[in-house]
């Protein structure tokens, strides 16, 4: 019997030899997989991490708004009572300076400012309530071309102003009162005539036709009718002037309420007062 043992160590050594390739090709498809996992996950990471601030700050946009608009159309209300329009000028300027342009513009609404509309705001002419409606676009965070956008809308109604409540304090010194800039006395009601103006429009033809309440002509306005006056004017029954325009500061009244110890020892009105 012949024994050889080298053969046998020389049979056994391949395959001892193949272990550490085996390990070493294990680690390298790890390492390959880790790749594959990151190249994923971390871009999927970072986009939800986007998703998430894009939600706070549309969230706070919202709500930035609407307390704005709100606030805004508060203010809006009082010169409504005068005269039943809504400048909707004047109530996004007012929401954009409450809320900053500053902050605006570095927001996710698209066109800042100029991207926030409120034209579809209206009073209604029967209710007296104010319908406000504002309208804006804010930036869709999406890896795709065109810069997409999301339409948004924030709308409320607030009831029409009465007036200022009084603090419900004792004595003639504590009752809130009613005056004008220019006027010559105060108001005890809100609703006086004096104070809310009837406006009518009527044919430039028909002025010389018409009287005000006193019986008096109606006269051009030397604020806002240059040359000739319009195919139509308004008038106010109290008053002595026709106008051409809707906004003119003759058909407006900025009234202030103040204590009646506030006045200055004015005279109370005629029609409203005592």
């Amino acid at each position: 019997m012949i024994i050889q043992p080298n053969k046998d160590k020389n049979l056994l050594k391949p395959e001892r030899a193949s272990v550490p390739g085996i390990i070493i090709r294990n680690i390298k498809r790890q390492r390959g997989s880790v790749t594959i996992e990151a190249s994923f996950g971390i871009p999927l990471f970072l986009f939800a991490a986007l998703c998430l601030i894009w939600l706070i700050e549309i969230q706070s946009i919202r709500i930035s708004i609407t307390n704005a608009a709100q606030n805004a159309a508060k203010s809006a209300a009082e010169d409504t009572a005068i005269i039943p329009v809504l400048n909707t000028i004047k109530l996004k300027s007012d929401i954009v300076a409450l809320i900053g342009e500053e902050r605006i513009g570095r927001s996710i609404i698209q066109g800042g400012s100029s991207g926030i509309s409120c034209w579809k705001s209206y009073v209604s002419p029967t209710t007296g309530e104010m319908n406000v409606k504002v309208e804006y676009k804010i930036w869709i965070p999406l890896p795709v071309m065109g810069s997409p956008s999301a339409e948004l809308e924030e709308s409320f109604k607030i009831s029409s102003w009465n007036g200022y409540q009084s603090s419900g304090m004792d004595g003639e010194d504590s009752t809130i009162v009613y005056v004008t800039e220019n006027g010559s006395v105060y108001h005890e009601d809100y609703n006086c005539s004096y104070l809310r103006l009837s406006i009518r429009y009527i044919p430039y033809e028909n002025v010389g036709g018409i009287r005000n309440k006193d019986g008096g002509k109606y006269h051009a306005c030397d604020k806002c009718v240059i040359g000739s006056a319009m195919t139509g004017v308004y008038i106010t029954e109290s008053g002595n002037k026709y106008h051409n325009s809707l906004s003119c500061s003759g058909l407006k009244r900025t009234i202030h309420a103040v204590e009646k110890s506030e006045t200055g020892g004015i005279r109370a009105c005629s029609r409203c007062s005592g």
